[in-house]
């Protein structure tokens, strides 16, 4: 948007924090008639709320009230929703929690992961925002309250939480896999040095979980079993299984932590 707004000879400002008189003064200087937020990453002032006329839009990746929060397309992936989209709302003091202007479903396909899935709802959120400030300008935009119902909190994603825990089901481990791809990768450990996983899928096996019980990187999970499709060690570079097990033998009885 920066990069846009610069070829195209617009003013831009990025303030520290929104929290401040001079920031407050740059927004009234605007005199914009409605303020649109994407990505903002956090709460507005009610003071900033308030300056313009048709108040503060947000475009929201997930299908309100499930996912509030910053990190709502990672939590639909891990949860294994079937759907997510983008909510239009109407900004309050709240966490995402402002009545909607409209909601528009997206499915969630077998190989997306948080990458594919961020680009497919940037494109219907740019739809969405143009069509919903179309409609506030002819006067047909009407403002829903968010069911009580169904609210789910999507909290920001640390780095530890995307380590792989054996113990889960295979099933999980998979999303979680796609989740964290591309960013912060899901991972594991291999002889005490981290190893990230960046591609996965559901396979036959048993045994302890964490445990190597195929020669073609399939391991052992607290229910089912995981194939490894695409690892990385540290400082190296992302290949597949059968380069890796080049590089790296890594037979059945070996244990990832």
């Amino acid at each position: 948007m920066k990069q846009l707004a610069l070829e195209r000879g617009l003013a831009v400002a990025q303030p520290a924090s929104l929290h401040s008189p001079e920031a407050e003064a740059l927004v009234r200087r605007a005199q914009a008639e409605v303020m649109v937020v994407a990505a903002y990453g956090m709460l507005l002032p009610p003071a900033i709320l308030a300056i313009p006329p048709r108040g503060a839009i947000n475009i929201h990746a997930s299908l309100l009230p499930r996912w509030r929060g910053a990190a709502p397309i990672q939590r639909a992936l891990l949860a294994g929703d079937r759907e997510t989209g983008i909510t239009i709302m109407q900004m309050d003091e709240g966490l995402d929690t402002g009545p909607m202007l409209s909601r528009h479903a997206l499915p969630i396909g077998a190989q997306d992961d948080a990458g594919s899935l961020h680009d497919k709802l940037a494109a219907l959120g740019a739809d969405a925002i143009v069509a919903t400030l179309d409609a506030l300008a002819a006067g047909g935009a009407r403002a829903t309250p968010q069911p009580a119902a169904g609210a789910t909190y999507a909290r920001k994603i640390s780095k530890e939480e995307a380590r792989l825990d054996w113990t889960r089901s295979a099933a999980e481990l998979e999303r979680a896999v796609r989740a964290f791809r591309p960013s912060p990768g899901a991972f594991t450990e291999l002889d005490g040095a981290p190893l990230k996983i960046w591609r996965a899928e559901l396979a036959e096996g048993r045994g302890a979980p964490g445990t190597v019980v195929a020669d073609d990187l399939t391991v052992a999970c607290g229910d089912g079993a995981l194939r490894l499709l695409e690892l990385q060690r540290a400082g190296g570079r992302r290949v597949g299984a059968e380069e890796f097990l080049r590089g790296r033998p890594l037979g059945a009885g070996s244990v990832l932590r």
